[in-house]
């Protein structure tokens, strides 16, 4: 049995057993209050940064939906109409100025020693005129003995006529032979065909002798005279023409394209001619297209002719546009103004909705480029409105002003 002293000291370590746990859960208590607490406050500060973010994004819908948005955000740009008109495509080439009726001045006899130069570098000269003079001696000693050749049988041919008359007159009173007068005008037959084929000799010497004498076969300027009195004369050497001749009053322009613009040119293409070391541009058109492809190049050569000018001169380089594509009622706008994404290409135009210029994105088709401009075979039509300036950063939907 317990005693009282024995009770008591029971009592009192229950009492204090109770004090203890009571303590303990007390704090278990407050740290969890705390935590909770702490999260509860990291919680609301992820809530208003979304309130936040829910609220930027449904203002950029607003926007994009075509609500009202802040004026802030209207855009400055510049438009223009779109309009049909002419395009035209040109295939840019370089090209050369060539004379049409260059001359490279030949002897007809295969050469000779010169004695005589009539014309210099640079002179003008005409059709037939005379431009050196080779050593006839020989020629001229040739034709002296064949016209000496033909005095000679002309006299006998005299002599034999006379003779023949006689004997005919005899014959006709009786007297001589008829063999006599046959031999009489046989000799006159005779005579006759030599003497004809004297003067053809006279005539092939003296033409023999005219070839010592060089003239030129067209009207124009001597550009090159690179002979001189003592040198041989042949025409052409290694070192090239000894004498040209350039017609300038007839010039055109030569050059080359790539075979796959053989469908695309004809004869008559309208060609622009820059010349660009004076400064000069002749409107012209394709006047011969070649027949050939050349093997290197894996091109063809075309011509087109220029006008008379004292300006140009052979060899001179020029710049050469020929037109390749043309359309009477096209839809072309600046390059620039063309751009790329995802979807391919597209530009911006102002779209009046509800009294205010809105943004709009449009798809296109391009063709041809031209400088600056580019052909839009679909997407746009006349009238509407394109952006022009401005145009970068623009999304669709967004409200514009211009700056008129």
């Amino acid at each position: 049995m317990y005693t009282r002293q024995s009770k008591t000291f029971l009592m009192v370590l229950v009492a204090a057993t109770l004090m203890v746990v009571g303590c303990s859960s007390k704090k278990e208590t407050s740290a969890e209050i705390t935590k909770k607490q702490t999260a509860l406050a990291k919680l609301n500060s992820e809530k208003q940064k979304n309130e936040e973010e829910i609220a930027r994004l449904q203002k950029e819908l607003q926007g994009l939906d075509g609500a009202p948005m802040d004026r802030s955000k209207i855009k400055l740009v510049s438009i223009a109409p779109v309009l049909a008109s002419a395009f035209e495509h040109f295939i840019e080439l370089q090209g050369k100025v060539d004379a049409e009726n260059s001359s490279y001045i030949s002897p007809r006899n295969g050469g000779g020693q010169v004695k005589q130069v009539f014309v210099k570098q640079g002179q003008r000269v005409r059709k037939g005129q005379l431009l050196l003079k080779m050593d006839d001696q020989i020629q001229r000693q040739a034709v002296i003995a064949a016209r000496q050749q033909s005095a000679g049988i002309r006299t006998q041919l005299t002599l034999a006529k006379s003779i023949y008359e006689r004997q005919k007159n005899l014959w006709d009173k009786g007297i001589g032979t008829e063999v006599q007068l046959l031999q009489a005008r046989t000799n006159v037959t005779s005579l006759e065909n030599q003497l004809s084929l004297v003067a053809e000799n006279v005539k092939l010497s003296e033409a023999q002798l005219n070839t010592a004498n060089v003239y030129s076969d067209v009207n124009g300027v001597a550009d090159v005279v690179n002979i001189r009195p003592g040198e041989i004369f042949v025409g052409m050497t290694a070192l090239g023409a000894q004498i040209k001749i350039v017609n300038t009053s007839s010039l055109k322009v030569v050059s080359s394209i790539p075979e796959n613009y053989m469908g695309a040119v004809q004869v008559g293409s309208a060609a622009i001619v820059q010349m660009p070391d004076i400064g000069r541009i002749y409107n012209g058109s394709v006047s011969y297209i070649g027949a050939s492809i050349d093997l290197l190049s894996r091109g063809f050569n075309v011509e087109v002719r220029l006008p008379s000018d004292a300006a140009l001169k052979p060899n001179q380089l020029a710049l050469v546009k020929i037109r390749d594509y043309a359309a009477a009622n096209a839809i072309s706008i600046p390059l620039k103004t063309l751009q790329d994404d995802q979807e391919g290409k597209f530009v911006i135009i102002a779209s009046t909705e509800a009294g205010k210029l809105i943004a709009r994105k449009r798809p296109v088709t391009v063709g041809m480029i031209n400088g600056s401009n580019i052909e839009i075979k679909s997407g746009l039509k006349g009238g509407e409105q394109l952006v022009t300036e401005g145009y970068n950063g623009l999304y669709e939907g967004q409200e514009i002003k211009t700056n008129l």
